[in-house]
């Protein structure tokens, strides 16, 4: 039952998280720029334009990822 909650949160975290990332590009890329600042790391893209797109694709990709991990979950219970 332990599991089950668990494995419910962090699939919603996980699809929050996609979610974020998909709808705001510039604030997750300003966020990993901050991070990177803090370890002494200096980030720019060669092209923004791509960058964004890019940051997109990635949050569709957990979006869909999570969302077919959790059929497959759901199925083999």
């Amino acid at each position: 039952m332990v599991e089950k909650f668990i494995f419910v949160g962090v699939a919603l975290a996980s699809l929050f998280l996609g979610a974020f990332i998909y709808l705001k590009p510039q604030k997750t890329f300003a966020m990993q720029k901050k991070f990177y600042a803090m370890i002494n790391w200096n980030i720019e893209p060669i092209s923004m334009e791509k960058e964004m797109r890019n940051t997109k694709v990635m949050g569709l990709f957990l979006m869909i990822f999570v969302m077919f991990t959790c059929f497959y979950v759901m199925i083999e219970a």
